[in-house]
């Protein structure tokens, strides 16, 4: 098996700097201290996108505005254009399809390619990689990592190696050299909590957890311990699903909302419009879900969070939504609520699940329902059906996971 992964370098950013290049632009933002940010007045300040430049300056993805301007003085900041970018990374996908029919969409800055049985499209894999990352500069003007192994997750540890618009091989006889020295902080799905918990049992690079005893890891890290120690060795069977972003654990949509949130009423909207978007996403990778988060943000930024176990995993949007507003009544504080989000996990293939049969007749009409405006809005927009409980109340649907400041809808892509 044969994997490429294609990862844009800066993806935001780079989109952003090329259109405004194509448009009369005599400065590239990529060549400048720089970052594509959200807006400050609607709080939602925080960095999205980076520059190389920028990056110097120690300016981070996620971090508040106001402290990577402290960072960086001059830091020039503009605002993101989610429609632009999703534009960019559909016109990437498509491109990507003529190298292999068999290509995941991971994320909307990431794709694999299954290129196992491609070599009469483009010839030797790492030529072919070459072939693809300088087609995209000479065809779109931004620039990708290729990261060329034997499976996924060596693939994805290969595009972060140097960069950008560099192609690297990760196989497995090359992982002693050029994978097991890295922090163990670099490896995928080794989040902060993770790590912690590793350091503390001296386990400090990749090749550490790799050499591991797996029953250890277990014992810190439950089931999460062996999947960690699993990649380190490099291990991962999965397949390249063809289509949409595939979510590994779960799916979730979350909203930093323009305004302090006082009454249940509101809140309710909030989730029912971050639900729809999350019950999509979770339709179009074929999944079904059977546990359900809600997550709670207060204006003092306090977090906090609860989830429920449902019966029968579901990809009804009205299900979800039920659950959701359960689980938002038990969780709530009745403080002002600045940040609101919806997470679905223990996710199943959609023929693999069951309904309970006393629901059956009105899960079938329901599926039914979501089907039909799936249908309609990936053909005709977003815009194209809303809710009544959005008319006339001063809100639009928040689709996209941000509420603005004039409560319009902004499109999403993540």
């Amino acid at each position: 098996m044969i994997v490429f992964h294609v990862d844009v370098n800066s993806a935001y950013l780079s989109w952003e700097a090329v259109y405004r290049l194509q448009h009369g632009a005599k400065l590239d933002l990529r060549t400048i201290p720089a970052v594509v940010g959200g807006s400050e007045k609607s709080r939602h300040g925080i960095v999205l996108a980076k520059s190389i430049p920028a990056k110097k300056y120690g300016v981070k993805t996620g971090e508040p505005l106001v402290k990577a301007r402290q960072k960086c003085p001059k830091l020039v900041s503009v605002p993101a254009r989610y429609e632009l970018y999703m534009k960019a990374s559909n016109a990437l996908y498509d491109l990507l399809q003529t190298y292999s029919p068999f290509v995941q969409r991971f994320s909307v800055d990431e794709c694999f390619i299954d290129y196992t049985r491609s070599n009469h499209l483009h010839g030797d894999p790492i030529d072919a990689a070459y072939k693809l990352k300088n087609q995209i500069k000479e065809q779109f003007g931004f620039t990708v990592n290729v990261g060329v192994s034997s499976n996924k997750l060596l693939a994805k540890m290969a595009s972060d190696f140097k960069k950008p618009n560099n192609v690297h091989t990760l196989f497995p006889e090359q992982m002693a050299e050029k994978m097991w020295p890295l922090p163990v902080s670099d490896l995928f799905m080794a989040g902060s909590a993770t790590v912690r918990k590793l350091l503390k049992i001296g386990i400090t690079t990749i090749g550490d957890l790799a050499k591991a005893d797996v029953n250890l890891l277990r014992a810190h890290l439950k089931s999460h311990g062996e999947l960690v120690w699993r990649y380190a060795n490099g291990i991962d069977d999965t397949a390249v699903h063809v289509g949409d972003y595939l979510p590994h654990r779960g799916v979730g949509n979350g909203s930093t909302i323009a305004f302090d949130v006082t009454d249940k009423k509101t809140a309710y909207k909030i989730l029912l419009s971050l639900t729809e978007k999350v019950a999509m996403r979770l339709r179009d990778g074929g999944f079904t879900a059977q546990v359900v988060s809600v997550s709670v943000k207060s204006s003092e930024f306090v977090r906090y969070s609860h989830q429920m176990k449902l019966r029968a995993p579901t990809d009804v949007t009205n299900e979800i939504y039920y659950t959701a507003c359960q689980l938002f009544d038990e969780c709530w504080q009745h403080e002002p609520v600045r940040h609101l989000r919806v997470r679905l996990s223990q996710l199943k293939q959609k023929e693999e699940s069951q309904m309970l049969i006393m629901n059956a007749k009105q899960h079938y009409k329901l599926q039914n329902i979501d089907k039909t405006v799936d249908s309609l809005r990936k053909r005709y927009g977003n815009n194209a059906l809303t809710r009544g409980v959005f008319l006339h109340s001063g809100q639009r649907p928040i689709l996209g996971g941000i509420v603005e400041e004039d409560y319009q809808m902004m499109s999403s892509i993540l």
